[in-house]
């Protein structure tokens, strides 16, 4: 079951909580980074629940390495789902990625090979999430910069496959793709044609840093025009999904920042003006 479109949301950072608590600036709702606030206490907690009271939350994970073959981490997991408790959260996502083996963390979000025997041990974990969570899980795309020789299926392919075995949903960022399709040379509008269109839940569109020969997705810069016109061909495909304007890097002013969100905003409706 789809849950009614949030609009338009920012990544809830430490450098503007003071200007948020101060000036309720015109955003819908906030994603916050689910591993900067599995904490027993302390500021961070505090501002988080402060926030909460005036705006909605949505939970975005880094450490889930769905694809590695580590075991599962059971007391993570139980730390998530009780903050997603507290805190009411509508849904929470992680990504399509493995980050470490052998309990060692790469702080990276690693591809998967896309093979038949990697999509059957993905799709098997996700649903021992789930029914630990007790809720659909959010998976997205992650942006690449290699590819395996031992890939049997496409990305969007692997992806389509896993939430359709899975059951489970998929928070699609418009920008990995585009980086993605710039690296691996394959043309983005096909991969958005594959995704259907009742698994998608949230968008995420960013800036990024190129390097000529190479794309790297760093959350860094304003939207380039190729992603805006890639997430008015989501929209159009999708209709009104949630939609988040990440930034992770750089920070600018928060002004600015909502000036990029109101020509989000402004995206959007020029694009479903036009469905």
């Amino acid at each position: 079951m789809n849950v009614p479109s949030l609009g338009f949301g920012l990544g809830l950072r430490a450098e503007y909580y003071s200007l948020i608590h101060d000036t309720k600036p015109a955003v819908d709702w906030f994603e916050i980074i689910t591993e900067d606030y599995l904490l027993p206490g302390g500021r961070p907690l505090a501002n988080l629940y402060k926030i909460r009271e005036h705006y909605p939350l949505v939970m975005h994970g880094v450490s889930l390495s769905i694809g590695s073959i580590d075991p599962l981490d059971f007391d993570y997991l139980a730390q998530v789902k009780q903050l997603a408790t507290h805190l009411q959260v509508p849904w929470l996502s992680d990504h399509l990625c493995w980050t470490g083996i052998h309990h060692q963390n790469a702080h990276d979000l690693l591809p998967i090979p896309y093979t038949q025997e990697a999509l059957k041990h993905v799709v098997g974990r996700v649903k021992q999430v789930q029914d630990f969570l007790g809720r659909q899980l959010l998976l997205e795309n992650v942006s690449s910069y290699l590819n395996y020789k031992d890939s049997e299926l496409t990305e969007w392919d692997f992806l389509v496959e896993v939430v359709t075995q899975a059951d489970c949903k998929i928070l699609l960022d418009v920008n990995n793709i585009y980086v993605s399709a710039y690296n691996h040379h394959f043309d983005p509008s096909v991969y958005l044609n594959a995704i259907p269109r009742d698994r998608v839940q949230q968008i995420h569109i960013a800036g990024h840093t190129h390097l000529g020969d190479m794309i790297i997705d760093t959350h860094d810069h304003t939207i380039v025009p190729p992603v805006w016109q890639l997430y008015q061909q989501a929209l159009q495909r999708f209709g009104m999904i949630t939609t988040l304007l990440e930034r992770d890097d750089r920070f600018p002013p928060l002004p600015m920042l909502l000036n990029e969100l109101t020509k989000t905003r402004q995206m959007a409706r020029k694009a479903l003006a036009l469905k």
